[in-house]
């Protein structure tokens, strides 16, 4: 059986030969990150227009998901690099101090109007949560505080308020410019940090619209302020990501579980996809092997339904990229052949306002209690498939389309293969015919096997799935005869 479960990994410097990028094909990986937050414009457009290349020659569609950077709020620079607080001490961040201009008892701020969100009592978490600081007077230029928890602390580390409140708006001029670039390369997923409201997600598609790009928006939940206004985010976006590094340190890492959880089963019960991210493997940065918290994480998120699962630094800048695809891969396949991970009781009291969904949600109903072994949607949005995907199963839903940009869009989505097919073929018993030897082609099928296909009379037309047919190979199509499934 395939993985279910997508493995997204982070492109960088430790991924550039192309050789490393044919290995992470061939360990699994289907989505890749493209991190705005480093690097140029070109050294993305070349890793984009790589790993293309390089999946086209291996038979494979790899999506690409374009991560903006958002208002990052961070400390400037010091003199020497870095500083050591203690606890107990004093330590300012003055908007007047230059940017490489801190010492141990002052730094700068990249965005200064900050001031205005704080007042005496805050406490600021520095360095994802590492340092601690209490503020303790605010000035129209600075802010005083008490070093609560102390360390070291390196030029330009984030800054975060305990419990949120920083009102930087969620799209930079630089986010506005790498929107730009992202349409430019035919981005899939686009992933907008700091998400504080769906305000913030119409404003990132109407600009990429504009630019005339068509990626899914991926809202990126990492303030405190997105988990109170989640239920808007998630209806405004096409997919969340749970970036829980900077929301660990908002919310508290105490809390970050049960949100994480949350958020998974909110996303799949309004039809969107959901990517677990941040720090799932992170020590095999320097290791070749995970942790055994790390694994617990990853199979965790697995059996909670999350659509992906992320890779960043480990694969961006580590000594061992991939085998932390590999790592994830056996992880996720294993923790998929718990029982729990193939049952649903997914919207079995819904009512439906669209006939093709209505297609999708009778096709895993009857998938689930058929024994089918394989489920082909012919679609030309990826719309059909997707909403089958939220429905928890072990069966491989396959997407069949003409559409590049649809076979890259799916391989997001749980349980849910790509495959290039001709739709436009009119003659209905032709076509099943033809899908039939494809699954066979890949494995997926073998005579005797049910499969069902979904499809629309008219063929190529969006939205326009209203046709479910059940198959068994190698035979004429099924009609009112007895069904008797395979043991």
């Amino acid at each position: 059986m395939p993985r279910r479960t997508k493995i997204l990994a982070t492109l960088g410097p430790a991924t550039d030969d192309p050789r490393t990028l044919d290995d992470l094909i061939g360990a699994g990986v289907d989505v890749v990150r493209l991190n705005l937050s480093h690097g140029s414009h070109e050294e993305h457009r070349i890793r984009a227009e790589t790993i293309r290349d390089r999946a086209r020659a291996s038979g494979r569609q790899i999506g690409v998901l374009m991560d903006l950077q958002g208002p990052k709020i961070r400390i400037g620079g010091f003199r020497d690099g870095r500083v050591e607080l203690r606890e107990g001490g004093e330590f300012v961040l003055d908007t007047a101090c230059g940017p490489n201009e801190g010492d141990e008892n002052q730094v700068g701020l990249t965005f200064p109007d900050m001031i205005r969100d704080l007042s005496r009592g805050d406490t600021l978490l520095l360095a994802d949560g590492a340092i601690q600081l209490w503020v303790e007077e605010v000035t129209d230029t600075s802010v005083r505080c008490r070093v609560d928890v102390g360390g070291v602390l390196s030029n330009s580390k984030g800054i975060n308020k305990q419990g949120g409140g920083l009102s930087a708006p969620a799209l930079t001029d630089k986010d506005k410019a790498d929107i730009l670039f992202a349409a430019s390369i035919e981005a899939d997923y686009l992933a907008v940090s700091f998400v504080r409201s769906a305000e913030d997600v119409f404003e990132a598609r109407r600009l990429l619209h504009e630019a005339g790009g068509k990626a899914d928006i991926v809202s990126k939940i990492e303030r405190a302020e997105a988990v109170d206004a989640i239920d808007g985010i998630i209806e405004a976006s096409e997919a969340i990501m749970i970036a829980r590094g900077d929301l660990g340190v908002e919310i508290g890492d105490a809390e970050l579980p049960a949100v994480q959880k949350r958020l998974i089963k909110m996303a799949r019960s309004g039809n969107k996809v959901v990517i677990t991210a941040t720090q799932m493997m992170e020590s095999m940065i320097d290791s070749p092997i995970p942790t055994r918290a790390e694994v617990f994480d990853v199979a965790n998120a697995v059996l909670d339904g999350t659509d992906a699962v992320m890779l960043s630094a480990e694969t961006a800048a580590g000594r061992y990229p991939v085998k932390a695809v590999e790592a994830m891969d056996r992880i996720c396949r294993e923790a998929e052949k718990q029982s729990k991970v193939r049952t649903s009781h997914h919207r079995l009291n819904t009512v439906f306002g669209r006939v093709d969904e209505a297609i999708a949600m009778a096709t895993m109903y009857t998938a689930n209690h058929l024994g089918v072994a394989a489920i082909a949607a012919l679609t030309e949005s990826g719309s059909t498939p997707k909403w089958m995907s939220r429905i928890s199963s072990g069966i491989p839903i396959y997407a069949l389309t003409s559409h590049v940009a649809t076979r890259r869009k799916v391989t997001l989505f749980r349980g849910v293969y790509p495959v290039s097919f001709d739709v436009s073929v009119q003659d209905s018993q032709k076509a099943n015919e033809e899908i039939v030897e494809e699954l066979q082609r890949r494995g997926a099928v073998r005579t005797g096997d049910l499969i069902i296909i979904t499809k629309g009379d008219l063929n190529g037309v969006e939205g326009g799935t209203n046709v479910m047919k059940i198959l068994r190979v190698g035979e004429h199509i099924l009609s009112d005869q007895r069904i008797e499934p395979n043991q």
